[in-house]
């Protein structure tokens, strides 16, 4: 090209960078577009989850504080008076939650629950659990609409159950709310996720790819889900054998110290259960019976 036009490549090279100086600095002079830099709820809380399987399979310990940290800046700043809130910019948190923020919300407190069985975690996870049924549910169609009864008034409340790019709040819900029964024995978590998945398996047999996750919470609970509970984590490469195993339609819980086996007996998945301080004991329930306490690995497989 420098040939055609009569120039030296030095020559062409320099009139192009002074061509692409011109343009950005005209570009530079307009108003730039504004930038999306807000907080969501529903958004972080997959983030949490995320840092905890992660932690689970890799025992990074800055995977744990990431999801715990996560979780303390959605209490201090998106929860007001027992509600979830949707968005927080600029030190102020506004809008109503969502389903989804609820719903991925729960699940993530459960997530992390189950790797620092930390009794806060549980109860803040029943307690948006009893606020998502109260509010969001729509007894006639057994599903929930995207916005509780309390929100701002719409024409109508729109529903959304495809599972897409993210899974649909009402599927997430579906399982949160199934492992909240599993640990609490509330009926009434049960009989709502069931009534979720009843209502959805038509569709869900004719268009499976748009109810993947929704699919998995009805087969969780076909299989009826495998109750793990570790005490005392010593032993190391029996935790890691289950915590890296693909289990995904188990509740598996670890229990580090006597007095939080104490702190969360009043839930029916910890009742029975006793602390070894000298040794790791896992027990292994389904269809709420369990095992007696197994101590090797061999053992345990047996009963999975």
């Amino acid at each position: 090209m420098a040939f055609k036009i009569g120039k030296t490549e030095d020559e062409v090279k320099k009139i192009l960078d002074s061509c692409r100086k011109k343009l950005l600095d005209f570009r530079s002079s307009r108003i730039h577009p504004g930038l999306d830099d807000k907080i969501l709820t529903s958004w972080n809380a997959l983030m949490i989850s995320a840092f905890a399987k992660g932690f689970r399979i890799s025992n990074e310990k800055s995977f744990l504080n990431a999801a715990e940290n996560c979780i303390a800046f959605i209490e201090k700043n998106l929860i007001k008076n027992n509600e979830l809130l949707r968005s927080y910019k600029n030190g102020k948190a506004k809008i109503k939650a969502y389903l989804e923020d609820y719903a991925f919300f729960i699940d993530s407190l459960i997530d992390v629950f189950e790797i620092n069985p930390n009794p806060k975690y549980l109860k803040l996870a029943i307690t948006l659990g009893n606020y998502l049924i109260e509010h969001f549910w729509d007894s006639e169609h057994n599903t929930f609409f995207m916005t509780a009864d309390n929100h701002e008034k719409l024409i109508i409340r729109p529903k959304s159950n495809y599972d897409l790019s993210l899974p649909s709040g009402n599927s997430v819900a579906a399982g949160a709310l199934l492992r909240l029964y599993h640990l609490t024995q509330e009926k009434k978590f049960l009989d709502v996720s069931l009534k979720i998945l009843e209502s959805q398996a038509n569709l869900a047999a004719q268009n499976p790819f748009g109810f993947g996750h929704l699919l998995n919470i009805v087969y969780m609970y076909l299989q009826k889900p495998i109750e793990i509970t570790i005490m005392n984590s010593t032993n190391t490469e029996l935790c890691n054998s289950l915590l890296r195993k693909f289990l995904p339609e188990s509740i598996l819980v670890i229990i580090n110290d006597e007095n939080q086996i104490k702190k969360l007996s009043e839930y029916p998945f910890f009742k029975g259960k006793e602390f070894n301080d000298k040794k790791t004991t896992v027990y292994v329930c389904k269809d709420f019976t369990c095992s007696l306490p197994l101590e090797s690995i061999s053992e345990i497989e047996k009963h999975l």
